[in-house]
């Protein structure tokens, strides 16, 4: 009798030892996703972006960097609003790349762009002031600037850039403190 009632015992102890989730049912374990689908799932108010917009804002910068103001112009909406933290504002594509040659004729001698940082991201749900649903690429980089009047600079620059239905960008936020970059240039 001991014979068998070892084997049975150890079979109905393997058996307890499963644990099988019906459909449907929530998993008590936080590090297993429940993969059971629900109609009712909300999207989250933020998630990870593809990672091409990190690519399209390298590429978008080495264009700036490089002095190519009619590439780094391809990237944006015809409706473009290029949007500076201190309130300052251009409106429009064709407008962003006049100002960004002007200022490389008139007053940058060169611009190198180092130690960059992006992070894609959706917005599914905003929940105020400038963040638009749809997809934003925020960036960090450091900048080392020489301008016509021998004055160098180094500094640190901030930007958001929120994405339209065609991957064009329709708003650039540029986070960035002016008052050294208008001290170098004897500005007030």
């Amino acid at each position: 009798m001991r014979k068998i009632f070892l084997p049975f015992a150890l079979l109905a102890l393997l058996n307890s030892c499963r644990n099988e989730q019906k459909p449907g049912e929530a998993t008590a374990d936080p590090m297993v996703k429940n993969t059971a689908a629900t109609t009712d799932e909300k999207p989250k108010p933020v998630e990870f972006a593809d990672a091409k917009y990190m690519d399209m804002g390298k590429k978008m910068m080495g264009d700036f960097a490089s002095g190519n103001y009619d590439a780094y112009g391809e990237n944006f909406a015809d409706n473009a609003v290029y949007l500076y933290s201190s309130g300052d504002s251009i409106a429009g594509k064709k407008a962003i790349v006049a100002y960004w040659k002007d200022r490389k004729a008139k007053v940058i001698q060169s611009v190198e762009m180092s130690n960059d940082i992006w992070l894609p991201i959706t917005v599914n749900q905003p929940q105020r002031g400038p963040d638009m649903k749809g997809t934003w690429l925020m960036g960090w980089h450091q900048v080392n600037a020489t301008y016509k009047n021998g004055k160098s600079l180094q500094f640190w620059v901030h930007q958001d850039m929120h994405y339209d239905d065609n991957n064009k960008v329709d708003r650039l936020i540029m986070y960035i403190d002016r008052g050294p970059i208008n001290a170098a240039l004897g500005m007030k």
